[in-house]
């Protein structure tokens, strides 16, 4: 088997356009526990958000993304950055793959989603975004990329001496354990959603990149972020799927049983109020007795805009003829993760991170509808460039195929766990109920495991996210205020000395608060 110069692990937008980038000479693997297809960005309905109408701007996608991150963003040069750069890598694809939706005279078609005040969304395929454009980017993969689907990594190698990543540990199917090393271990394994009973996420996506980075040493920042997408299809007690944002977009509403619109005096933006707010005010309802639709009678063709909703209501037995659609709130997407400078780098040299495992405060406190997907492009890219522009580097250590004897993990089913985190945890806490949890969690050490090798693909899961509900207990829990997809009811309105603050956790340093210094007057607010 050839050296690898560079693992990636996981299969998402920001995995599949860096290596699309990688110059041809390196050895590329990517490592994913399923298939390739079998990932949040697959799923992702919505687009992706970029300034390219003429009426709009980059300055203005930069203060709509403050303002659903609620001011909480590490760095204002990376946001800009990453919104001026959008229409060129909106471009880069339109060119090269022609995927999006256009209108007859060849202009891309725009749709306007929760908390963006001007028509910037970019989709293919009416809802199918996600699907198109990794399908594009599988097809865009080279010879010197080589693929292993259903192949489970689960520790990461560090050379302790260096104190650097070297390389990661995989499990196949038959609980076989293989190494694999590289220059530049990259992890892109998206967030953790499935730790919620109800969640929009992919089942694959249980945090293992976040894990393995914490058990590993390196810094976890913003893991109490968690945003809550406010219409999940709500069928027969259990979540059956996402309905995308942009129904909303297109003047979809939401009422109680009775027809009463809730958002009504809630939100300047009424039904297209930042995500945090529409799910609170649904979980709002829903604890005094109401169930929740969205009223997409005013969509007259819903059927050929949103195509993939349709079948998935149809699926359901959900009459779109009716004009109303079940829906409730549950997990959506991670603005926390492996904390990372604007390339990628991880506190742990040799350990890279990109897409929803990472963490570079893009997002802030809410993360602003479908400036996910562009995240994910913009970091490929990045990285692409700066692994590009450095030398290979030498051959590593050969390790034999290794059998072990596997043993049971002793934790609470699963669950369990996404029941509590679903009630402690969830879109509204408190200091009562995320003290319950951590004392819980704390009971069953779940942060101390140490030889990994032992457990079953199924238990090394579980242990990932025991661990991943440890770090976002434990950052709610000292974050005493709400800002963004953190909610506390006991703390309800955001803390001036909390916007500047970033929790950050670490396995053997503990819980450091740190201070951003970084300062900008926006549209008369001040931004860290």
């Amino acid at each position: 088997m050839k050296d690898d110069d560079v693992v990636i692990v996981g299969s998402g937008v920001a995995a599949l356009r860096l290596a699309t980038l990688l110059r041809d000479d390196l050895n590329v693997r990517i490592l994913t526990k399923s298939r390739m297809e079998n990932a949040n960005s697959y799923l992702a309905q919505g687009g992706i958000a970029a300034a390219v109408a003429i009426e709009d701007d980059p300055i203005k996608h930069f203060a709509d993304t403050l303002e659903a991150g609620r001011y909480h963003h590490h760095h204002s040069g990376l946001v800009r950055e990453i919104l001026n750069e959008a229409p060129e890598l909106i471009q880069e694809i339109s060119t090269d793959g022609d995927i999006f939706d256009k209108d007859a005279r060849g202009n891309l078609v725009l749709g306007l989603e929760g908390a963006h005040r001007e028509k910037r969304i970019v989709h293919s395929g009416g809802d199918a975004t996600g699907k198109n454009l990794i399908e594009y980017l599988i097809h865009s993969l080279r010879d010197h990329v080589e693929v292993e689907e259903n192949i489970f990594a689960y520790e990461l190698i560090v050379d302790e001496k260096e104190n650097r990543c070297i390389g990661v540990k995989a499990k196949n199917q038959d609980g076989v354990i293989r190494h694999f090393y590289g220059n530049y271990i990259v992890l892109a394994t998206g967030g953790c959603g499935q730790l919620y009973s109800f969640t929009s996420n992919a089942e694959t996506v249980t945090g293992d990149g976040i894990a393995m980075a914490y058990l590993a040493g390196a810094e976890i920042a913003d893991m109490e972020f968690i945003q809550f997408h406010p219409t999940l299809l709500y069928k027969d007690g259990k979540v059956r799927g996402l309905i995308s944002e942009a129904v909303r977009g297109e003047g979809a509403i939401l009422v109680t049983e009775d027809g009463t619109p809730i958002m009504e005096g809630v939100h300047p933006l009424k039904d297209l109020a930042p995500r945090h707010i529409v799910s609170q005010a649904i979980f709002d309802y829903r604890e005094k007795g109401h169930e929740i639709y969205l009223d997409i009678d005013c969509i007259s063709n819903f059927e050929r805009r949103f195509p993939s909703i349709t079948e998935i209501c149809q699926k359901n037995g959900v009459n779109l003829a009716e004009g109303r659609i079940p829906v409730i709130s549950g997990s959506h997407f991670l603005m926390g993760g492996i904390k990372t400078d604007g390339i990628g780098r991880s506190s742990l040299k040799g350990l890279f991170a990109i897409g929803e495992a990472s963490c570079t405060g893009f997002h802030g406190a809410n993360r602003l509808a479908s400036n996910s997907l562009l995240e994910g492009l913009y970091q490929g890219k990045k990285l692409s460039r700066w692994i590009n522009s450095h030398e290979k580097l030498g051959a590593f250590p050969r390790h034999a195929l290794q059998a072990v004897e596997e043993k049971t993990i002793q934790l609470p089913d699963i669950s369990l766990l996404k029941e509590t985190m679903m009630k402690k945890v969830g879109i509204v806490r408190s200091k009562e109920l995320l003290s319950e949890q951590m004392e819980w969690l704390d009971q069953l050490d779940v942060i101390n495991f140490t030889i990994l090798d032992v457990y079953s693909i199924q238990d090394l899961t579980m242990i990932f996210m025991y661990i991943n509900a440890y770090l976002i207990t434990e950052a709610a829990l000292k974050r005493t205020e709400s800002r963004g997809g953190h909610f506390r009811s006991d703390f309800p309105n955001e803390d001036e000395y909390w916007r500047k603050k970033v929790i950050i956790q670490n396995r053997e340093g503990g819980v450091v608060i740190d201070e951003q210094t970084e300062t900008e007057e926006v549209n008369g607010a001040v931004f860290y």
